[in-house]
Order: structure tokens, then sequence, then C-alpha cells
């Protein structure tokens, strides 16, 4: 029953690696419709009621009054202000930036879970594994660096830094804060908190008199609702509840490589040997992290068995 647990588990995690590596474009597509808090706001409040009613006819229950204050603090972090705030950004950055700054992701919930009395602690392989993948992206994205100096890039790159804070503090929270509810539940509950809160800013932003979609538009915030949100969201969420946490905080280097790699298929985009070894050292970072994670575990089991 574990096994089977662990191999959902994975299974979720590819998922969020090769769905969430699509997203950015499709972000960047919407928001030029969009205001960003009301793009944001609505897809969470459609998507979530959704996967409510689908999780709710199959029988799982919805969670106890308890265990609300926990969702919202889980939802306003990761979907309110990480994912708002990548919304918010993307009308100043391009798509591949975005997702180049998203991979500091790994840097700050490995920092934020050490601080947990049972958090995973770094060690060389974890630490050399966020090393790697940090390399390999800068291997691929190395022109883009110079684009974190110009002056109307810093309102994207605040709010895409202040976005990844959120999101790992989110992550960390909801990782070491049970619930007793199904981990997709609680994702759904997640989604309607963030989308109410999100959709309050919009109001106070005066985002409603600009509603405006097109076609291309319409057609990425269905994406997002369905591919993105149903789909990519609860599979995180069912990630991080039954795998260590820095592990699934890797996918923010597997995105990019998605992206690059849906390019060259879809838009016969150019792959430089650069990009394929970048790809191996990122792989090879995601292994050595899975490798830490997995030691750091062993070893807090052990001092466990000695305190009793």
């Amino acid at each position: 029953m574990e096994n089977e647990k662990n191999i959902r588990a994975y299974g979720a995690w590819i998922a969020v690696c090769i769905i969430w590596g699509t997203t950015y474009l499709a972000i960047r597509i919407g928001v030029k419709d969009l205001p960003p808090a009301l793009f944001a706001g609505l897809r969470w409040l459609i998507a979530g009621p959704i996967l409510m009613l689908i999780l709710w006819s199959r029988g799982y229950k919805l969670p106890r009054k308890k265990d609300l204050a926990h969702l919202a603090v889980v939802g306003i972090f990761l979907l309110g202000i990480g994912n708002g705030l990548v919304v918010f950004s993307e009308q100043f950055l391009p798509s591949g930036l975005t997702a180049l700054l998203i991979t500091t992701v790994p840097f700050w919930i490995v920092a934020i879970e050490s601080f947990m009395p049972h958090g995973t602690r770094m060690n060389l392989f974890t630490a050399g594994g966020i090393l790697a993948g940090f390399l390999g992206i800068i291997l691929i994205y190395g022109n883009d660096w110079s684009s974190l100096l110009k002056t109307e890039n810093l309102e994207g790159i605040i709010g895409l830094m202040l976005a990844v804070i959120g999101w790992s503090i989110g992550s960390v929270y909801s990782k070491y804060k049970k619930v007793d509810v199904h981990p997709l539940m609680g994702a759904a509950v997640e989604m309607v908190i963030a989308g109410i809160v999100l959709l309050l800013a919009a109001l106070f932003l005066g985002e409603f008199s600009n509603f405006n979609f097109t076609p291309d538009g319409f057609y990425a915030f269905v994406y997002l609702i369905i591919i993105g949100s149903l789909l990519g969201y609860a599979s995180y969420i069912y990630a991080i509840a039954h795998l260590p946490v820095s592990f699934v905080s890797t996918y923010a280097y597997i995105n990019p490589i998605i992206a690059l790699f849906l390019g060259w298929i879809i838009l016969n985009e150019t792959i430089s040997m650069n990009i394929i070894l970048a790809t191996l050292i990122i792989l090879a970072g995601v292994m050595m992290v899975k490798k830490g994670s997995g030691s750091t575990k062993l070893n807090s089991i052990s001092i466990n068995k000695k305190e009793k």
C-alpha cells in the first residue's frame, strides 16, 4: 500500500514538472487580456469548486472547521501570494525569464525547512544537487541574466521574488501542518479561498472595469483552469503530502527544460549542445536532492528511535 502511494506521489511530481513547464506561456498570453488579480482569482475560483464537486461525488469528505484556518494559510501563501504575484510579474517579464527566476524556489524551501523542528536538514547531497540544478539553469538561460539589470523589469523581478518566498513558505507550512482531510480536497478548498482573496484584491484595485477576453486569452484561461489548476496544483499538493518537500521543489528546475523542449517540438526552435548538457546536469542535481532528502529522513528516524 505504501509502495503504491509512493508511485502515485512520484507520478504527481512528474505531472507538476511537465504541466507547470507549459503554464508560463499561458499566463503570459492571458494577462494581456485580464488584469493580474482578476485573472488569477477567476482561475482559482472556477477550478476549486469543480475539483471539490468531483471529489465530493466520489465520497471524499469536506474539511472540518478546525482545518479551515490551516488550509486558508496554505491557499493564501501558495496561490494568493505565490501564483498571484507570478501573474502580476508576467506583465513585465518574458515567460523564459520568469521560469529562470522561479528556479530559486528550492533554495528558499530548503532554507525555511531547515529551521523546522523535524525538517529536512541541509547535507552535501542536497546542497550539491541544488547547486547543480542552478548551474544547469544558468547554462540554459545565461544570456537572460542581463535582463535583470533593465529598469523596466524591476517591478516584475520584485514581484516574482516575493512570489517565490510566499510559495516556499506555503509549501513548507503545508508539509508540516497536517490537516484531517484528503490532500486533493484540501487543495480544492485552498483554491476557493485564494480565489476569493484575489477577487477582493481585484475589486479593491478597480480591475473589474478592464474585463476583456480575446480568443487567445480565453483559451489560455481555460487551459490554466483544467491543466494548470485541476491537474497541476492538485498534483503538487499530493506530492508534497507524501514526498520530501525539498525533492518536490526541484520541479522548478525541470519546468524550463520542458518549456524549451516544447518550443523545439512545436515551434521548431533550436536545441543546442548547451541545452542537452544543462539538462543532464539538472537531472543529476534532482537525483542528488532525492538521495540527500532520503538520507536525512533515515537519520531523523534513527534519532527518533534513540529518543524513545
